[in-house]
């Protein structure tokens, strides 16, 4: 009879914890938006422990530069910090966090392609991708030790929390999001970097540079990503709308300038 009503219950959360992603997909949400917060801090407070910050006001005023244009579109206040860390990656985090690595500024040539990454990782963020993905490690193991675990990152346990929120690769983890969740994150993101005014074709231009980066193999960040013909071809197929959410942006004054 126990069992029966601990099953019936995990179903009934089960139930409740479906949710929609911004392109209409479901989702298996469990994971209440403070708590998955509090554990973007926990990360981001653990990153900056172990990962020297980039002090160059140049360098720092740039990136901020085309965060704010970028997260000015989603409300709220975000915090970026730029790491000295040669891997061509960022990641934004719950609770509003976004970590961008000096080596991707080696990749991303210009401010739109800059965009066209925090755009992406943005997107991760509001399209509940981590909630998801610590949602699905929960629904399957009942795992509890998540939620504490961001305060522990070298622990098995932080370090696949890591993985889960998108950045265990800097703990020895890596747990890639899925395609569809990358895929989702592409286009939004697309949108989103349009939306501030930023061009999204040099999107494509970026994703060539990376393809091309880390002596003949794909970063780590392209790594775990859709193959580079697929993610040209659909950003291709999407470009008439992002081209036009541009043009709507200009015609409101949105053009950034960041250098």
């Amino acid at each position: 009879m126990l069992k029966y009503l601990i099953t019936s219950l995990f179903a009934l959360l089960l139930l409740a914890g479906c949710a929609t992603s911004p392109t209409g997909r479901t989702q298996l949400i469990l994971m209440p938006d403070s708590q998955m917060d509090q554990m973007g801090l926990q990360a981001f407070t653990n990153i900056k422990k172990e990962t020297p910050v980039e002090r160059s006001t140049t360098t720092n005023s740039y990136v901020q530069c085309v965060a704010r244009a970028i997260t000015r579109e989603v409300g709220g206040s975000w915090e970026v910090v730029v790491f000295k860390d040669d891997d061509a990656n960022a990641f934004a985090l719950p609770g509003r966090k976004i970590g961008v690595n000096t080596g991707l500024l080696k990749v991303a040539e210009n401010q739109h392609q800059l965009a066209t990454v925090i755009g992406h990782e943005v997107m991760h963020v509001l399209s509940n991708h981590s909630n998801e993905r610590v949602s699905q490690k929960f629904a399957v193991e009942q795992g509890l030790g998540l939620i504490n675990a961001a305060a522990s990152p070298q622990t098995g346990t932080g370090k696949t929390l890591m993985g889960l929120l998108g950045v265990g690769a800097q703990f020895g983890v890596l747990l890639p999001y899925s395609r569809i969740q990358e895929s989702e994150a592409d286009l939004l993101g697309l949108d989103l970097m349009a939306r501030a005014g930023f061009d999204p074709r040099e999107s494509i231009k970026l994703w060539i540079n990376m393809s091309r980066s880390g002596d003949g193999q794909p970063p780590q960040f392209l790594s775990t990503h859709p193959s580079h013909a697929s993610r040209i071809s659909d950003l291709q197929k999407h470009m008439p709308v992002a081209l036009r959410l541009q043009d709507k942006a200009r015609q409101l004054g949105k053009r950034p300038s960041c250098r």
